[in-house]
């Protein structure tokens, strides 16, 4: 604590982000802090500091880490907000970057309104003229799976609800997966009445699980690997014993239309399975005691490789969190169908990541690719990719799964043993292509929308799109 007590900290944008999560009013929260309501003000529009005294009252109050209050500032909402002002539509303007971190830093809410309206107007400019919504009613203006990714991203990835129910259930089952998954089958069975079978594929005709609701019966496919089956039944026991954890969870997130809502369930619902098969604190320990030895976890706890780095963003909790991992899906072409943004994500939010980043490439379902990349603020990370199998008999396309931090955390990792995180040249890359102002690029797909070209007819540059530097 002595060290916030040698300099003033102005927090005021963060107090205010505090006391709206909480729903409270400046006179609520200044009674339960014990001070003025006028004070309160101050130092929400940063005309007081944030004294030691505060920031334990604060602590105490709300069950806060104040190392995290604390800590710098995170750019993602800068970067964030300058991805969106280099749109075509108000590029002209030339906002400059001070301005740009200027509302970033001081109004967050500011921020989050127009990064709202820019996803309603991308999902609108994705619509091949107009909406032909049929009996549906007119589409949302934001996509469920975009509202769903930044309501989680607002929870951290963690609901400690979730996570404490589910290790109830699962202190009184075995760690073995083989026996787990026969205690979960008996479960079902005994408290739900639900039987469990696992039938042909030609019978479920291209669906890997259906609950049968009239026999009370859930059939899996012969195709699902041991890993699905567990995760398919864990799924259902949730569903029945966690459900109003579960929609309790949803209500507070406000989902804006029926199809968010369904999805934020089924979403939740899938988090509170991965809870049950990999409980907290097993699982964040098993993570430590093997310095997160992918492929060891996956076998250990009997998941796939895509159910182990969803849980893996998920080890948020107060006085227990584990590395702040960022993870990512996407397919061979770079187009990502997952996210989570952690939080250091060093790349674009909007388009595919830099072609220099290795992770699209990985091949081998077993084999962790590891690489050391630096962002063009000098930030380091090591991230970890792992090919997934085919989803399909047929598949021709495969996808990767891609977690990473920031280097420091690299002596955590067995991945990145042999990786000096400080000495070793690292990959440079970018946000995305036409975000990048990295001059000498040879993988350059497009100009930056941020410079003017600079072409000439009596030369060629190595590096395409030769632009201006201001």
């Amino acid at each position: 604590m002595a060290e916030l007590t040698d300099r003033k900290l102005y927090l005021g944008p963060k107090l205010r982000v505090l006391r709206r999560e909480l729903g409270l009013n400046q006179t609520r929260m200044a009674e339960e802090l014990g001070v003025s309501p006028s004070y309160l003000n101050h130092l929400e529009r940063n005309q007081r500091p944030l004294t030691a005294q505060m920031l334990l009252r604060l602590a105490n109050t709300y069950d806060i880490d104040i190392r995290d209050f604390t800590a710098s500032p995170v750019e993602g909402g800068a970067h964030e907000l300058g991805e969106i002002l280099s749109d075509a539509l108000v590029r002209d303007i030339g906002i400059a970057r001070d301005e740009v971190l200027e509302v970033a830093e001081n109004y967050p809410g500011v921020s989050e309104a127009i990064a709202r309206f820019y996803r309603a107007l991308a999902d609108l400019r994705r619509l091949p003229g107009e909406s032909l919504a049929g009996d549906r009613g007119p589409a949302p203006l934001v996509a469920p799976v975009d509202w769903l990714r930044e309501a989680i991203a607002r929870a951290g990835n963690h609901f400690a609800e979730i996570d404490a129910g589910a290790e109830s259930i699962a202190a009184s089952m075995s760690d073995d997966p083989a026996l787990l998954q026969a205690e979960l089958r008996a479960r079902l069975k005994d408290r739900h009445g639900m039987a469990v079978q696992v039938v042909r594929a030609d019978i479920l005709a291209g669906t890997l699980r259906h609950y049968d609701m009239h026999r009370r019966r859930l059939m899996l496919s012969e195709r699902l690997p041991a890993s699905g089956r567990l995760f398919a039944i864990a799924y259902h026991l949730c569903a029945q014993e966690l459900a109003e954890a579960i929609a309790a969870q949803v209500a507070r997130a406000s989902p804006p239309d029926e199809d968010s809502r369904r999805l934020a369930t089924i979403a939740l619902t899938n988090y509170a399975a991965a809870a049950l098969v990999m409980p907290y604190d097993r699982f964040r320990q098993a993570a430590e005691h093997s310095r997160h030895d992918l492929p060891l976890l996956r076998d250990r706890f009997g998941v796939s490789t895509e159910q182990l780095a969803h849980r893996l963003t998920s080890l948020n909790r107060t006085g227990a969190r584990g590395i702040p991992f960022f993870m990512v899906k996407m397919d061979r072409a770079g187009i990502v169908s997952k996210r989570f943004d952690g939080e250091a994500w060093p790349f674009a939010r909007y388009g595919s990541p830099c072609p220099r980043w290795d992770a699209q490439d990985a091949r081998t379902v077993d084999r962790v690719e590891s690489q050391l990349i630096e962002t063009l603020d000098g930030r380091r990370f090591v991230t970890l990719a792992m090919a997934l199998p085919r989803n399909a008999p047929d598949a021709r396309s495969r996808s990767v799964i891609a977690l990473g931090c920031e280097a420091k955390h690299g002596g955590r990792i067995a991945h990145a043993d042999g990786i000096d995180m400080d000495k070793d040249e690292a990959t440079e890359v970018g946000p995305t292509c036409h975000l990048c102002e990295r001059r000498a690029c040879p993988d350059r797909a497009l100009p930056p929308v941020t410079r003017a070209l600079d072409l000439h007819s009596y030369e060629r540059t190595a590096a395409p799109f030769p632009f201006r530097r201001v």
